[in-house]
C-alpha cells in the first residue's frame, strides 16, 4: 500500500472512531450505511396490485363462457414456459388493443417471478393454474387443495391476491373434489373453455387459427398456451380474424361483468 493510501485509511478509520464516540455521547447508535447495490440492478420492485377473485351470481362453478350476446370473446393462456415467448404473445395482444387472461403455474412463478408484474401491467388477467401442473382430478381433495393453495401463495407473494381466476390442471373440466378445493382457496369459480385451439399439439399456425375461428362465437372462452411457437405464429391472425367478425378480445373479467 501507498503511504498516502495508508494515511487515507488511518484518518477514515478515525474519523469512523470519533462518530461512533459521539452518537454514544449522545445515547444513539451510529446509522448503518445503506446497502451498496450491484452495479446494473435494478431495485426490488414492490409487488403490483392484483384484483381478487370475484363471485359472479347466477354464474355455475365451473364456467366455460361467457354471455353469448355480447361481441366479446376471452383469450385464456397456460402460464408456463419460455418468458420471451410469453412477452412476445402479451406483446402481440397489446398492439392489437386485445386483453388476455394468464392461469399461471405456480413453479413457473418460482422461476420467473418477473413476469406477474409484466401481466398485470398489460392490463392483463392473472389466475392459478397450480403448483406442478399435473392431473389435479387424479388427487385426493386434500392434495388437490395443496396444489391450488401453493400456487395461490405464490401470487399472493407476488401480488397482494390469490389472482382473479383458477383453471385445473391437465383437464378441460374440474371434478367435484377440485372444485369443493378450489372454493377452500379462496375462488368462487373455475374457468373452463368452450373452445380448444389445440396448439399444445403444435399443429401450425394455420391450424390454431382453424381451430379457433371454427368453433369461436360470442362468449367464447379459449384455450391457448404460452411456450409454442406456432401459437406466437398465430395469434396476430386470430386476432385479426376475430376483429374481422366483429369480435373483440377481453379479459375474462370484462367477458362476464
Amino acid at each position: 500500500m501507498k503511504p498516502t493510501d495508508r494515511r487515507g485509511v488511518l484518518r477514515t478509520g478515525a474519523a469512523a472512531a470519533l462518530a461512533g464516540a459521539l452518537a454514544t455521547a449522545c445515547g444513539t447508535e451510529p446509522r448503518p450505511a445503506p446497502a451498496a447495490r450491484r452495479p446494473g440492478t435494478a431495485p426490488a420492485a414492490a409487488p403490483v396490485a392484483a384484483p381478487a377473485p370475484r363471485r359472479f351470481p347466477g354464474r355455475p362453478a365451473e364456467i366455460d363462457h361467457g354471455p353469448r350476446d355480447r361481441p366479446r370473446v376471452a383469450l385464456t393462456f397456460h402460464g408456463q414456459g419460455d418468458p420471451a415467448l410469453a412477452r412476445t404473445l402479451l406483446g402481440q395482444a397489446e398492439k392489437a388493443g386485445a386483453r388476455v387472461t394468464v392461469l399461471a403455474v405456480g413453479s413457473w412463478l418460482d422461476e420467473h417471478p418477473g413476469m406477474a408484474r409484466r401481466i398485470l401491467d398489460g392490463g392483463h388477467d392473472l389466475g392459478n393454474h397450480t403448483q406442478h401442473h399435473t392431473d389435479i382430478n387424479a388427487m385426493t381433495e386434500t392434495e388437490a387443495h395443496a396444489e391450488i393453495e401453493a400456487c395461490a401463495t405464490r401470487l399472493r407473494r407476488l401480488t397482494g391476491s390469490v389472482g382473479t381466476w383458477f383453471r385445473p390442471s391437465r383437464t378441460q373440466h374440474a371434478a367435484p373434489a377440485v372444485l369443493r378445493a378450489a372454493r377452500r382457496a379462496g375462488y368462487p369459480h373455475a374457468l373452463s373453455y368452450d373452445v380448444d385451439s389445440l396448439d399444445f399439439t403444435s399443429p401450425g399456425a394455420a391450424a390454431i387459427v382453424r381451430n379457433v375461428t371454427g368453433s369461436v362465437r360470442p362468449g367464447s372462452v379459449v384455450s391457448l398456451h404460452f411456450g409454442y411457437p406456432d401459437t406466437a405464429a398465430a395469434l396476430p391472425l386470430l386476432l385479426a380474424d376475430l376483429g374481422r367478425r366483429g369480435l373483440r378480445a377481453v379479459t375474462t373479467t370484462e367477458l362476464l361483468t
